[in-house]
């Protein structure tokens, strides 16, 4: 039976319980990160720990600090021996009366799983929402909420059209990004992304390819996408080339493919 941490303890997964008054399930009231895990470790803690403690800022939701996150990554991976794969940690506000102004006093939910395979290099298919769009304004947009409901239902739309990945335009009509990745264009050897105040959320593995030097940050518009030398979409756990957008071919790279791979230190397929 799979392991859990659940507010400071191991348990068995069918034995883990969150109460049905918690925020986190009656309103979507919390924050999540991915975190990838490789050899055993949890990559990038410290660029996962700034997003959620902004987002912890913003909501006014206690969050747990970083030796608390590396404390139960640990343990869990420890007893459950997984190696390669991934993390998810969850915080909600807790449980609460019913309501929307959250309570003065009670204390957050935080829970960890962990799921065992492989950061993933594949090829997708992506089509522009006509549904959906991201409101550059929001500060929502710099945190990862525990409410999807937006990209949801652009990746049921997607669905619906044949297509394994829809792409979510601003309220000015550029691109912000996609339902689970950032959004990365080849021009002339270079590597672009939209800037946070596109509507983007600040993506852990888009961080490291700036730290690297690597990408550069511009307003990217619709065609300008669509004459891009390569397309990748990129998130902690995968790169993803995009082979189809909007009904058309795009132009593959392998050797902008291999570059984003190498600084972001997922093997390519054999």
């Amino acid at each position: 039976m799979s392991l859990v941490w659940l507010n400071g303890n191991l348990c068995e997964a069918a034995q883990a319980h969150v109460s049905l008054a918690d925020r986190g399930l009656t309103l979507g009231d919390g924050l999540f990160e991915t975190l990838r895990v490789q050899k055993g470790r949890v990559c990038h803690l410290d660029l996962h720990m700034q997003r959620l403690q902004h987002g912890g800022a913003v909501l006014g939701l206690s969050v747990p600090d970083a030796a608390t996150v590396a404390q139960a990554a640990q343990a869990l991976l420890q007893a459950t021996d997984v190696q390669n794969g991934s993390a998810r940690l969850t915080v909600t506000r807790g449980v609460a009366p019913r309501g929307l102004l959250p309570p003065q006093d009670g204390g957050p939910t935080v829970f960890m799983t962990v799921t065992a395979g492989q950061a993933k290099v594949s090829s997708v298919s992506l089509m522009t929402s006509q549904t959906i769009r991201r409101d550059e304004q929001s500060p929502l947009n710099r945190l990862k909420s525990l409410n999807y409901l937006p990209n949801i239902l652009a990746r049921q739309e997607a669905a619906r059209a044949g297509c394994e990945e829809a792409l979510l335009l601003n309220v000015q009509g550029r691109v912000a990004e996609t339902t689970i990745s950032t959004v990365v264009l080849q021009e002339g050897g270079e590597f672009f992304t939209p800037t946070v105040g596109e509507g983007a959320l600040p993506g852990v593995a888009r961080a490291v390819l700036l730290q690297a030097g690597m990408l550069r940050e511009e307003p990217v518009s619709l065609a300008r996408l669509k004459a891009a030398e390569g397309l990748y979409l990129i998130n902690s756990l995968s790169v993803r080339q995009v082979r189809v957008f909007d009904g058309a071919f795009v132009r593959q790279s392998a050797a902008g493919l291999s570059r984003l791979c190498a600084v972001l230190d997922i093997s390519l397929p054999a």
